[in-house]
């Protein structure tokens, strides 16, 4: 469910941003599990298919081996589209040069990272002037509503002692904007399947979700955020 709502969500900007193009220079931070394998629902393997140029860096060697291995199952044409990078999402800056890339994907990684406003200001940086920025992060100001839709009243009780969401949508707006990436369009992920990324989706349940996402007041109160911003021509 997460993967093919951000899909659907990460086409519309792209075709939005850059419309009838192919060949665009994308990267993608660290790939989130699904169902403990790597998923291409999203990212590197699915964008390398639509003709885009990828490169993924990650630090988990057994992520790479299977996304050398789903890629020795592509024809040649996708495969030479496809570079991987040993590292993680705070070290664009050791890989790559400025204005580098005009897609950057940093879906579901960036909390575990030690320094997430530097690392957000050096994925804007890698970014082309006029560059898409797709971050994916957990909604922490929602985390009681979600937490107690489980039954974990211990974890509910405790969102609401909180002083503030670190990614929440006023947060992350301003960390965008801070950073020389200013929000452009964001979305909701899962309004009322949160956790069911592993779980076969029926086609009205895609659609419920998919309109909340794009709809207030659900999509404040999501599992997740899908904020995108666009580096700006003055940013360094």
């Amino acid at each position: 469910m997460r993967q093919h709502l951000v899909a659907r969500q990460l086409d519309e900007q792209v075709a939005d941003r850059f419309p009838g193009r192919s060949g665009l220079r994308v990267l993608e931070v660290g790939v989130p599990p699904a169902a403990g394998a790597w998923s291409e629902a999203v990212g590197t393997l699915r964008l390398a298919r639509a003709g885009h140029h990828v490169t993924l860096l990650e630090p988990d060697p057994e992520v790479r081996a299977d996304v050398l291995s789903a890629l020795e199952e592509e024809p040649s044409a996708v495969r030479r589209l496809v570079r991987l990078a040993e590292g993680d999402a705070g070290e664009t800056g050791a890989h790559f040069l400025p204005r580098t890339f005009d897609v950057v994907l940093c879906h579901g990684v960036l909390a575990a990272a030690s320094e997430p406003v530097g690392t957000l200001a050096g994925l804007a940086r890698v970014l082309a002037p006029g560059g898409l920025l797709s971050v994916l992060v957990r909604n922490e100001a929602a985390t009681a509503l979600h937490s107690g839709r489980t039954g974990d009243w211990d974890a509910t009780l405790a969102a609401f002692d909180a002083v503030e969401p670190t990614f929440g949508l006023e947060t992350m707006t301003a960390l965008l904007s801070r950073v020389g990436a200013p929000l452009h369009a964001w979305y909701g992920v899962e309004v009322f399947t949160p956790g069911t990324e592993t779980t076969a989706a029926v086609p009205r349940q895609l659609a419920a979700e998919e309109r909340a996402g794009r709809t207030d007041p659900y999509r404040s109160v999501a599992a997740h955020l899908h904020l995108c911003g666009v580096r700006g021509a003055s940013s360094v």
